[in-house]
C-alpha cells in the first residue's frame, strides 16, 4: 500500500557545529523523517558519525531516526545503534553475510527494517526478505557524499521497486536518497518513491530557510504523484 509522501532531510548537510540545533530547527520546519549518514571509511569511502552521536542528539526532535547504516561489517553496530535511538535501520545486502538474519536482527530489537541497494545493485538482491522489511532505499547516488548528481537509471529501479511492493499488499516505505532537489524530487515519486532524502536542498540557506526548502520538496513530489 503507498502511503503519502515523506521528506527526510539528511543531517550530513547540516551544520556540525551545532547538530542539535539544526535537528530542532528541520523538525519545526516540517520535516517527517531525521535521516542519518553514518558511514565507516571502509564500506563506503567517508566517515561520519558513530552511536554517540546519535544518541546526543535524539532529544532534539520527536521524528523517527531514519538510520542508513553504510558500514562493514554491520551486525556487530546494530544493537549500539538501536540503543542510541534509531527508529528505522537501513542496511546493504553486501554488508554482511546473512542479510535476512540481520534483518531479524534489526527486527527483535523492536525497530523498522530497512534494505539499500546501491546503483549496480538490482532488485532481485531484496526480494528475498520482501515480506520481512519496513522499507526500501534506492541510492541514486553511489554512496558516500553529499552534492552529488541524480543517477537518471535508477528511476528503472524505483518503478520496479514500486511494482513489487504493491503486489505484496504490504506496507513498505520506497525511499530514494542521492541528488534529490525539486526537479528530480518530481521524478523520483513519478517513479514511485514515497520518502524522499534531501541533504543539500533541505539545508541550502541556514534555518531560516528549511521549511520553505522542505515546502518546495514536497511540492515538487506531489506534483509526481
Amino acid at each position: 500500500m503507498r502511503q503519502g509522501l515523506r521528506i527526510a532531510p539528511s543531517i550530513l548537510s547540516a551544520d556540525f557545529a551545532r547538530l542539535g540545533e539544526e535537528v530542532r530547527a528541520i523538525t519545526a520546519a516540517g520535516a517527517d523523517y531525521v535521516h542519518i549518514d553514518v558511514m565507516d571509511g571502509h564500506f563506503v569511502p567517508n566517515l561520519t558519525i558513530g552511536p554517540d552521536i546519535v544518541r546526543a542528539i535524539k532529544g532534539a526532535s520527536a521524528l523517527p531516526f531514519d538510520v542508513h547504516l553504510m558500514i562493514a561489517p554491520v551486525d556487530p553496530f546494530i544493537a549500539r545503534f538501536a540503543e542510541a535511538g534509531a527508529d528505522i535501520l537501513t542496511v546493504h545486502p553486501e554488508s554482511g553475510p546473512h542479510l535476512h538474519r540481520t534483518i531479524q536482527l534489526i527486527r527483535g530489537l523492536g525497530r523498522r527494517a530497512g534494505v539499500s541497494l546501491n546503483p549496480a545493485t538490482p532488485v532481485a538482491a531484496v526480494e528475498p526478505v520482501l515480506g520481512e522489511i519496513d522499507l526500501v532505499l534506492v541510492m541514486s547516488v553511489n554512496p558516500g557524499f553529499g552534492g552529488q548528481s541524480f543517477i537518471a537509471s535508477q528511476l528503472d529501479k524505483i518503478r520496479a521497486l514500486r511494482r513489487l511492493i504493491d503486489a505484496s499488499g504490504r506496507t513498505i516505505d520506497l525511499e530514494v536518497d542521492g541528488g534529490i532537489n525539486p526537479a528530480t524530487a518530481k521524478d523520483a515519486v513519478a517513479a514511485g518513491a514515497d520518502v524522499l532524502v534531501a541533504g543539500t536542498a533541505a539545508f541550502a540557506g541556514g534555518p531560516a530557510r528549511y521549511a520553505d526548502n522542505i515546502r518546495r520538496l514536497r511540492e515538487a513530489g506531489k506534483n509526481g504523484q
